[in-house]
């Protein structure tokens, strides 16, 4: 792994940290006040609308800048729109469009998203590597789905702190265990399949981002 790379992986890592801590205090600690669902859900709104820019979807770029000031303005107007329901909203709903995004590539005459990207790390890409991406493919539907259900059965259930520490803390770290289960237990299936390091998979998901 270059320098380079390694920096970019640390500042986005503490950059992120970062986040998650200001979006708990926000949810949890801060005065209420309709400026705290900007300060938690517009981070992620502009991440998404740029990256859907750069990847051509001038549409979905458009829908999310428009939820930006549409956030904005029920801020600056004291409109009264329950803030914990929007925080509710931006976590499920990023998981279902996720699992939608994931899913969709599993139909028939699609290659699936993971087997896209293992092709573009592996030199060498077998039909026993195709196999098992695509099971990997479905393995994040299912846990897109099943973290959007966990979440909606908690804010229905639980204190909405307990839903926030869900939502703001233990969703990163599961998202972490899934990557690292999954490597663990891909040369353990798979000794014979070719090794490729974080770093190639970063540069296969940036390339696939910028086709």
């Amino acid at each position: 792994m270059s320098i380079r790379l390694a920096l970019r992986i640390a500042a986005f890592v503490l950059i992120g940290a970062g986040y998650i801590l200001g979006c708990h205090w926000l949810m949890t600690q801060a005065h209420p006040s309709p400026w705290n669902a900007v300060g938690v859900l517009t981070p992620m709104l502009a991440a998404i609308a740029i990256g859907a820019w750069r990847g051509g979807q001038q549409g979905l770029a458009a829908l999310t800048t428009l939820v930006i000031a549409a956030l904005c303005a029920q801020a600056m107007f004291g409109m009264q729109v329950p803030t914990q329901l929007l925080y509710l909203g931006q976590h499920v709903g990023i998981h279902l469009f996720l699992a939608f995004a994931f899913g969709s590539t599993l139909r028939a005459g699609h290659v699936p998203l993971i087997t896209t990207l293992a092709r573009r790390v592996h030199a060498r890409f077998t039909p026993d590597m195709a196999a098992y991406t695509r099971k990997c493919t479905l393995a994040w539907v299912v846990y897109f789905v099943g973290m959007a259900a966990v979440s909606t059965a908690l804010y229905a259930l639980a204190p909405f702190d307990t839903w926030a520490l869900f939502a703001n803390l233990l969703t990163p770290l599961t998202l972490v265990a899934m990557f690292v289960g999954e490597y663990l237990l891909r040369y353990r299936l798979h000794p014979e399949f070719e090794r490729a390091s974080f770093a190639d998979a970063i540069r296969s998901y940036r390339h696939k981002a910028a086709d």
